[in-house]
């Protein structure tokens, strides 16, 4: 049940300043939508209800009926609010999607431990469903030291989400096969395969749009790629290495981008936008922004050596809140040095730490062992 909320002082909420065909509501920080209007106001019934003409009411909602008497008295009529049902939901197959009750509330959860990696995904409290998503291919043609993993986190709804957790690993190794396998070769790949499922998903006439970080593993080597605020970072020795940087209307070079292509960037609030509403400057998706957001992604290779440990794929709702080099610092004595990893454990407690300190959006995060992979 779609839901939201407008509050004044949210830096998620300020007056619109783009045409109306651009804005819907969203329960994504990314994306502004118009407040809601207030409801109508009640009107009091002329005909006055006496006992022994009130009827129990049907509703489930607890409430209150005053009723005249003849000392000109009155009683009031309760029912308490019944327990509250939890329906049990289902995600979409083969996305590891899966929801669990939480108490009084529902909260979608994603808990997966893989060959050489693991997952953990956590419902934001703002959103009313998860728009996050992941991918993971181990083996790719039987060979066990290729892979695919990417990070999806979706803004208004998760359609593109989901469409490039199951789309943007056929398209890349598509490219791939076709490609010469020098690293220019596997870089165009790379953005050939963004773009192909990007224009696929536009031509499924559907909303919304998703940021994306992906690493591909073939024959010793990564390539880290991302479009958007999801992020990618590397434990080399214990010193962290950032592989990304993140497409915001904040950099200089995105906003001269959009500038030149007739956008316009402001910001609202502290958060940076282009037309006064989307908070990302590339991604999947985003048909109404299409002009100036582009889903070309930027791709680092690199060689994986001995003091190369593992790689954190994660979405903003971890980066917001957690520094680059606090992750590492987390992860590491949970994977490297001891008898027993524990990097399900490890991504669990990224997401609790940024939880803590206050986040309120959707919170993926994927850590990969890279000697799992090495040659």
């Amino acid at each position: 049940m779609p839901c939201a909320v407008a509050v004044p002082s949210s830096p998620i909420f300020s007056p619109s300043r783009i045409p109306s065909i651009l804005r819907t509501p969203s329960s994504s920080p990314r994306i502004h939508g118009p407040a809601l209007a207030p409801p109508p106001p009640q009107t009091a019934s002329s005909t006055s209800v006496t006992a022994a003409e009130a009827v129990p009411p049907t509703s489930t909602l607890s409430f209150s009926i005053q009723h005249g008497k003849k000392d000109g008295s009155s009683s009031v009529l309760k029912r308490k609010r019944p327990a509250r049902l939890n329906i049990p939901l289902t995600g979409p197959s083969g996305l590891g999607l899966k929801m669990t009750p939480r108490g009084d509330e529902r909260s979608d959860e994603v808990e997966v431990e893989g060959e050489g990696y693991s997952v953990y995904c956590k419902r934001g409290r703002r959103g009313c469903v998860m728009e996050d998503r992941y991918a993971a291919v181990v083996s790719l043609d039987g060979d066990r030291s290729q892979a695919f993993f990417g990070v999806f986190d979706g803004h208004g709804g998760a359609k593109a989400a989901e469409f490039a957790a199951k789309n943007l690993d056929k398209n890349i190794m598509a490219e791939v096969s076709s490609s010469k396998c020098e690293q220019e070769g596997v870089k165009n790949a790379i953005k050939n395969g963004y773009l192909t499922t990007d224009a696929q998903f536009l031509k499924e006439n559907l909303g919304g749009g998703v940021c994306c970080v992906t690493a591909f593993i073939q024959k010793g080597n990564v390539v880290v790629s991302n479009a958007g605020d999801c992020r990618a970072v590397m434990s080399r020795g214990g010193a962290v290495e950032a592989l990304t940087s993140d497409h915001q209307p904040s950099r200089k070079d995105e906003r001269d981008r959009i500038e030149a292509l007739g956008g316009y960037v402001d910001c609202y609030h502290g958060v940076w936008r282009i037309q006064g509403s989307l908070a990302v400057s590339r991604g999947i998706g985003d048909r109404h922004f299409k002009q100036w957001v582009t889903a070309e992604p930027e791709t680092k290779i690199f060689k994986i050596r001995p003091d190369c440990e593992f790689l954190i794929l994660a979405s903003d709702g971890l980066w917001d809140k957690v520094s680059n080099q606090e992750a590492v610092d987390l992860v590491r004595p949970l994977c490297v040095g001891v008898d027993k990893p524990e990097p399900f454990f490890a991504c669990k407690k990224l997401a609790d730490l940024s939880l803590t300190r206050g986040s309120m959006d959707d919170i993926s995060v994927m850590i990969i062992q890279l000697a799992h992979f090495a040659l």
